[in-house]
């Protein structure tokens, strides 16, 4: 008798996280949900993680009503899962436990069956009240380890294998926290085969028979059916598998090349696979009208070297694109394995994975560890939990330094509920300003989604959905002409593009002409009559609010305003004391790294 393997079919949310940034109208994709249950597939991810904050960043639209029209459409047997961040639930930011209780509460309202529950460091602490929440609001939790390799070249053998793998999940049992199910996630597809194949082999042992043992892995580098085998031969019940147009590369292994790479074995998905391929035709007609960047197809070798999570990848590349810095992105992947070494060999996965590459990038774009991005240095710090092996004790006293805070062992959970704005009455106190109504539904998305989230509530989001003519003549090498180059001039930056007798410098154009013997008559002029400091993008994204206006009286450190960049909100501080003469940038507006943001003239005696 055959067994059967179960699925999960992560399509419309993973699948399109990783191929398209998830930038897709839920209207496109509610059909194919309804294709796709006709045909046999009644366990779907169609929401937290990216899903969550993507259609308020991207589509303008409420991630509550899409999560209302899919369980209208497929009905109320359908397994409906999402994914969460443990304490940070679906933002990138920890939250308390108010807003904790506040994410089971409103899934299981409008309509979610399952949570899969993790955390890239893999901390107990931050995975514990989740559950309980998850479980108390009557959703089934599926309790998740995080995985990776270590970068190949890394010198740790002491996280990330069998062993380290076995003694979580003892701990997690020995705690008493309340499960449905287990599942092993590796979002940058670079565990081996081997160590996939020993770990489920122990976790079996110690679950028993009936527990169901899921398996999420990418197929970024190339090996994903090959975990899936040696996972089911090891005891697991269950894996992970999408559908073309959104399979393979950066996305989970197609269902049907799964099921091809069953035949003939013991073991069976039980599909109609003719039925499957009606589906995947129809998604494909539909996704045709929209980009699709060559990178999410790709099987990246780069990756063993530096795990970027597949759900990461397409998303950093996209925000790349938009600000002419695709040349950029090998040199940053390939600064990753240095962040991820010396940050703590937390699991590359959200949001840890972001603190990763955002901390590449600022290697890559300023003088290495000259500029600790705040996320990478909260983390180092213990702001997130505990990493699995310590942080690199240089790399905390530059964080320490830069952020001005200290390093901290206490319960990030403890640390939130004891921060007044990362309460629910802080978040309705906003929303009473703003004469926004006041639901639990607001209140989250609030919390979550920060300032973007509140211009989103405004009614001031724009849709920013990727459409094939935009992109016909960029892809992965070929983004920027090669007279285009960016230089750092104290400590700020420049894209300078030549042509001809022409100079455009972050996207303003001068005509200049070259002197070979400038007379010594020739002066170059400065007005130095009033000293003035400009302040520029330290990375491409939005500005999402303005705090202090011109003619405002500011000091060093104090905030001015905050972007959006790397799918982190950055405060951009004042370096010196002064008045804000002059602000260049509005609120919503996108910004390329450099961009002027605004002046301060600084208070000088006189």
């Amino acid at each position: 008798m055959m067994k059967k393997i179960s699925f999960m079919c992560t399509a419309f949310r993973d699948g399109i996280q990783s191929a398209y940034g998830a930038r897709i109208p839920s209207q496109d994709l509610l059909p194919i949900i309804q294709l796709a249950y006709d045909a046999g597939i009644h366990h779907l991810e169609v929401g937290g993680g990216a899903l969550f904050q993507s259609p308020i960043f991207y589509t303008n639209e409420n991630p509550f009503d899409i999560m209302d029209k899919i369980r209208s459409t497929v009905g109320s047997s359908a397994n409906l899962q999402t994914l969460s961040r443990g304490i940070s639930v679906v933002a990138l930011e920890s939250q308390g436990r108010d807003i904790i209780d506040l994410h089971a509460h409103l899934f299981k309202k409008h309509g979610m069956t399952t949570i899969r529950n993790f955390d890239a460091l893999n901390d107990l602490d931050n995975l514990f009240y989740p559950a309980q929440s998850i479980h108390n609001a009557g959703l089934k939790h599926e309790l998740c380890i995080t995985m990776m390799s270590p970068p190949i070249g890394s010198s740790n053998r002491h996280v990330h294998n069998p062993d380290f793998y076995e003694n979580i999940l003892k701990s997690m049992i020995n705690s008493g926290i309340p499960y449905d199910s287990i599942c092993f996630k590796d979002a940058a597809g670079t565990s081996t085969p081997s160590v996939i194949y020993e770990t489920i082999k122990r976790s079996r042992r110690m679950l028993g028979p009936t527990t169901t043992i899921s398996f999420h892995s990418h197929d970024t580098v190339g090996t994903c059916i090959a975990q899936y085998i040696a996972a089911i031969e090891a005891g697991a019940n269950q894996v992970d598998l999408s559908l073309a147009p959104v399979s393979g590369g950066t996305c989970q292994s197609d269902l049907l090349s799964m099921y091809h790479a069953l035949r003939h074995s013991s073991y069976t998905l039980d599909i109609d696979p003719m039925k499957i391929l009606q589906v995947e035709q129809h998604f494909a007609e539909t996704m045709e009208k929209y980009f699709f960047p060559p990178e999410a197809k790709e099987i990246n070798l780069m990756i063993p070297f530096s795990p970027l999570p597949g759900g990461a990848l397409t998303a950093n590349t996209q925000m790349l694109r938009d600000n002419h810095l695709l040349h950029k992105y090998n040199d940053i992947v390939s600064a990753m394995s240095e962040t991820i070494a010396k940050g703590g060999f937390g699991t590359s996965v959200t949001p840890v994975s972001q603190f990763y590459f955002q901390q590449a990038f600022n290697n890559v774009m300023y003088k290495p560890w000259s500029k600790i991005s705040e996320g990478y240095g909260k983390m180092v710090l213990g702001y997130f939990g505990k990493t699995p092996v310590p942080a690199d004790p240089a790399i905390v006293v530059l964080a320490a330094e830069q952020l001005q805070s200290e390093p901290t062992t206490q319960s990030v959970l403890h640390l939130n509920d004891s921060n007044p704005a990362l309460t629910k009455i802080s978040y309705i106190k906003q929303l009473q300003e703003e004469n926004i109504a006041i639901t639990d539904e607001n209140i989250f998305i609030l919390a979550t989604c920060g300032a973007k989230g509140l211009l989103f509530l405004q009614g001031k989001a724009q849709v920013n959905v990727r459409y094939k003519q935009q992109n016909t003549s960029q892809d992965m090498h070929n983004d920027i002409e090669s007279n285009t180059m960016i230089i750092e001039l104290d400590n700020e930056l420049f894209q300078i593009t030549i042509s001809g007798q022409k100079a455009e410098i972050n996207g303003t154009s001068y005509n200049f002409h070259i002197k070979d013997n400038p007379s010594s008559s020739s002066t170059i002029s400065s007005d130095h009559s009033h000293s003035k400091v400009e302040i520029r993008a330290p990375l491409p994204g939005m500005i999402l609010k303005i705090i202090e206006p011109i003619g405002r009286k500011v000091r060093a450190g104090e905030v001015i305003l905050i972007m959006e960049a790397m799918k982190m909100e950055s405060p951009i501080k004042a370096p010196k004391d002064g008045t804000i003469c002059q602000m260049n940038v509005s609120q919503a507006e996108q910004v390329s790294v450099g961009d002027l943001l605004f002046v301060i003239e600084e208070n000088v005696s006189s």
